[in-house]
């Protein structure tokens, strides 16, 4: 089982969080015994910026066995036209960000699941995707 990984969650772990830190770290190793652990382009990119060092970054994510795995260009056809469907939808209210669309759209297209605390989200917009979170009962 190939598992995508949300940014909030790998933050969760590194960070220590005192709410989410604990049931994220189960939640990603037991995603990991099931079978791969991969984050997109840009959760590689939003959790490398919380780094001073990139031999830190890659030390970490090597540990915990995360392997970068690009957005494809179906992904991200996809996420371009959720997001455009989603503004129009939204109007004034808070719009999601396009960051948010590539991630859902990568783990949809391009894995089993999706470890992430933002389930509502990646669930009413990406039906069908698989979608797990540490901060709920199993």
């Amino acid at each position: 089982m190939k598992t995508a990984v949300d940014t909030s969650i790998l933050l969760d772990v590194f960070g220590a969080d005192p709410e989410h830190g604990e049931r994220s770290r189960v939640a990603l190793r037991g995603a990991y015994r099931a079978g791969a652990l991969v984050a997109c382009d840009v959760v590689w990119a939003e959790v490398r910026a919380h780094f001073p060092r990139q031999t830190d970054f890659r030390e970490v994510l090597g540990l915990l066995g995360v392997r970068f795995d690009a957005t494809s260009a179906d992904a991200a056809t996809l996420a371009g036209r959720l997001w455009r469907a989603h503004r129009t939808r939204s109007g004034a209210r808070r719009p999601r960000v396009m960051a948010d669309f590539l991630i859902g759209a990568h783990a949809k297209m391009q894995a089993d699941a999706l470890l992430t605390r933002d389930r509502g989200f990646y669930r009413d917009y990406f039906v069908g995707l698989r979608v797990v979170d540490p901060t709920r009962a199993p």
